[in-house]
This record gives C-alpha cells, sequence and structure tokens, in this order.
C-alpha cells in the first residue's frame, strides 16, 4: 500500500515493514545490502555542492528517503531531519577502474550507514577518463529496484517525470495460484547448479555489456516474444557455452529467481519492497539460442496468462507476516537458485544539470549463499548486461562477451 498520510498532510511516524522487507530483514541479520543505480556521463562533473543542494532541495518530499528500520522492531521509523552533508558524498577512481564498473564496485563494498539515519546515500564518482558517474543507493530492505529508479529520477533528474511503469493489479486465474504455490514448494528442494555451486569469497565484482535497446526490441519481435525473452535466453546460452568451455560437460537447467514489481499507481516512490519473485528454469541444456528463447518464451508467457505475479502477491498478503518472510528467504537462497536475474527499464535518459546520462545500471550486492546475479537495465536507447557476482568464480566476467554473443546468434536466426 503507498504510505497514508496524516490528517496534516505529513507521513506517518511510523509504518510496518512488509513481508518482502522483513524477509530481507531476516536473511541479511539487520546487516544492509545495497542496492545501487548508477549513471554514467561524459562530460564535465557537477561540483559537489551543486548535488548537495539539489538533493536537499527534493529529498524532504520523497517518501522513500524518510524512514530507517527501527531496531529490534518490524516498522519503519520516520526521521524529520536530514542532513545532507552525511547522505551525499564524492570519490576519485584510479587508473585502474576505467569504463565505469570501478563505481560499482565501490559501492557495493562500502559499508553503509547503520545508525540512526535513513541507509541511502548520493556518490558523486569521478572515472580516469574525464567521466563521472552519478550514484543513488540504497538498503534493499527499504526499497526493491524499481522503487530505486523512481527514486533516483526524482531525486536527481532536471526534470523528474516518467520511470519504469506501474502495474495494474489484477485477480490471478487458478493457473497463476497453483503456479505461485509451486515456486514457494520448489524453493524447499535443493536443486544442482554446477557451474554456481560452491563457498562464496565474501568478494564482489561486476562486469557488463552493452547492447541498443531497439536492437532487443527488434528480435523479440522476430521470434515472437520481448525483451525480456531475448535477455534471458542469451544468458541461459551463454551460461551454457561458459560452463561447457569450463568443465567439457552441459548444464542442466539453471532455476533463477525473477524479480517482479507490484508497484501500483502513486506508490514509485513508496518505502518497502513492492515486488514478488517467480521461479524460472533458464534452459542451459538446449543447444542453440533459439531453442533457448522458444522455451523462455513459453515460460513467460503462461507468467503473464495466468498472472502469477499477482498470484504470489495475493498469496504473500494471505500468509502470516514472520511466515511469509521465513518463505522469503528461501525463494531467493543459494541452495534453490542461483540467483535474481532482474531487469529494470529506466526510461528517457536522466538529465543532471543539462547534461544527460549516456548509461545506467542497477544492481544489488550478494547474499544468502548467492554468488552471482544479473540485471539488464534500458535507459533512453541503452540495454545493460550487469553480471554481479563473486571473485571465487574467476571466469564469470566471460559471461557479458558470451551474452552479446548468443544475441547476435538471435539476431542472425
Amino acid at each position: 500500500m503507498r504510505p497514508p498520510l496524516n490528517t496534516d498532510g505529513t507521513l506517518p511516524p511510523t509504518l510496518p515493514m512488509g513481508t518482502p522487507d522483513v524477509a530481507y530483514h531476516l536473511a541479511l541479520r539487520g546487516r544492509p545490502l545495497p542496492v545501487v543505480f548508477a549513471f554514467r556521463f561524459g562530460g564535465p562533473a557537477p561540483s559537489l555542492e551543486a548535488v548537495r543542494a539539489r538533493v536537499a532541495e527534493r529529498a524532504h518530499r520523497i517518501p522513500a528517503l524518510r524512514y530507517r528500520v527501527a531496531p529490534d522492531r518490524k516498522v519503519l521509523l520516520r526521521v524529520d531531519r536530514i542532513a545532507v552533508e552525511q547522505h551525499v558524498h564524492e570519490a576519485w577512481l584510479s587508473e585502474d577502474d576505467a569504463g565505469g564498473a570501478g563505481a560499482v564496485r565501490l559501492l557495493l563494498s562500502r559499508p553503509m550507514n547503520v545508525g540512526e539515519r535513513p541507509t541511502w546515500d548520493v556518490w558523486l564518482v569521478h572515472g580516469p577518463e574525464g567521466d563521472h558517474t552519478l550514484c543513488y543507493r540504497t538498503d534493499h530492505t527499504l526499497q526493491d529496484g524499481v522503487g530505486a529508479a523512481h527514486t533516483a529520477r526524482a531525486l536527481l533528474d532536471d526534470n523528474p517525470e516518467g520511470g519504469p511503469a506501474a502495474h495494474h493489479r489484477s485477480w490471478p486465474t487458478p493457473r497463476g495460484l497453483a503456479g505461485a504455490i509451486g515456486d514457494v514448494a520448489a524453493s524447499f528442494r535443493p536443486t544442482a547448479k554446477p557451474a554456481f555451486d560452491g563457498t562464496s569469497s565474501g568478494r564482489t565484482t561486476a562486469c557488463h555489456a552493452d547492447t541498443s535497446l531497439e536492437r532487443l526490441r527488434a528480435i523479440g519481435r522476430a521470434h515472437g516474444g520481448t525483451v525480456n525473452d531475448v535477455y534471458l535466453a542469451a544468458l541461459s546460452h551463454a551460461v551454457r557455452t561458459w560452463h561447457l568451455k569450463a568443465t567439457g560437460s552441459p548444464h542442466p537447467p539453471l532455476p533463477v529467481a525473477v524479480p517482479m514489481s507490484v508497484r501500483a499507481p502513486g506508490e514509485e516512490c513508496a518505502p518497502g519492497n513492492h515486488m514478488v519473485v517467480a521461479r524460472l528454469l533458464l534452459p542451459c541444456d538446449e543447444t542453440t539460442p533459439r531453442q533457448a528463447f522458444a522455451r523462455v518464451a513459453a515460460r513467460t508467457t503462461r507468467l503473464r496468462a495466468s498472472r502469477q505475479r499477482d498470484g504470489l502477491n495475493l498469496l504473500l498478503a494471505a500468509t502470516p507476516r514472520a511466515i511469509g518472510a521465513r518463505i522469503g528467504t528461501r525463494l531467493v537462497n543459494g541452495s534453490v537458485v542461483a540467483g535474481p536475474a532482474s531487469s529494470v527499464n529506466f526510461g528517457q535518459a536522466l538529465v543532471h544539470q543539462g547534461l544527460a546520462a549516456r548509461r545506467a545500471v542497477v544492481l544489488s550486492g550478494l547474499a544468502s549463499g548467492i554468488r552471482v546475479l544479473t540485471t539488464l537495465t534500458g535507459h533512453h536507447d541503452v540495454a545493460c548486461l550487469t553480471v554481479v557476482h563473486d571473485e571465487s568464480l574467476a571466469t564469470a566476467d566471460e559471461l557479458p562477451d558470451l551474452w552479446l554473443a548468443a544475441v547476435l546468434e538471435l539476431e542472425r536466426a
């Protein structure tokens, strides 16, 4: 639900945490899990003072920035004063951090505030090539990726309109409810994931690949599917190729968690995680990207037609919060899925101080035994694949190029 206003138009002093929020809080044992939205620019950087002035002007009007998790209680506490100088920072990258990935690594590894301030910050990161990256970072207990997109737009954009589409809720079909229950049941069955099973090092890095968003749309149309189908089918084939090269063995179907937003109109900048998670098996056993696409598209079509997203949301609403949160910790856990495979379309380019960003990336840190996550971020006409992985997966930086190669195969098929 959207945050209710008091009779005087102010935000209430406390808000109950939703089931997904409590699930993150339990899984992380109260530690923050960073969600980062990073916008890369090619022109001269604004001053730190100018960024702080923009944040000071807008932060108090954005509900998601006004709350923190209460210690020892499952509620969010309103914070009445935001000290901008404690939330907006500056950093410089070394010559080894060219290409934009350094800013992401910095913000995934840098500790977040766990005091009495709201757990979010903004970073102005200067690159070694004269570029700069403007980053909004929050705690996943307090906000999901789509919420972070809307908040970053509202906080930083010269013209803060647009963003990911809202979800218009409806009743699921019986098949959608059955699918939701089936996903929950599957979360209690450990699954072999030979490419990603193993022990985490605790050190995280990220790598990227860019392509045209319109190119992905055209490929999706040609094969009777969507951009998301292209993304997941190419990812499936990339994992197959990567694992085959390393081991000489094919990879079985790979379970991933696909986050789906349930933010309704008016909830764009509401605090909390307004999302559910569906389980999807990437067909890494298929020999061609086209065969993988057919299976992925068939599965996502069933998800949409049955309105399983609404079925999962209804199931969460009908389950006591403590039980639902425990189930939630199972749905995204390294024993049952390789990791999240998410996508966010930010929409038109973010413009800050008159300069348009060239690329945007949204991602989060790793937890609960997860050693890899992937995101596809759409920003204007650029689609950026990001692979966040534990450094124990030493060759995972090959996956973005293998993904691009699979996209090319789909394009030519």
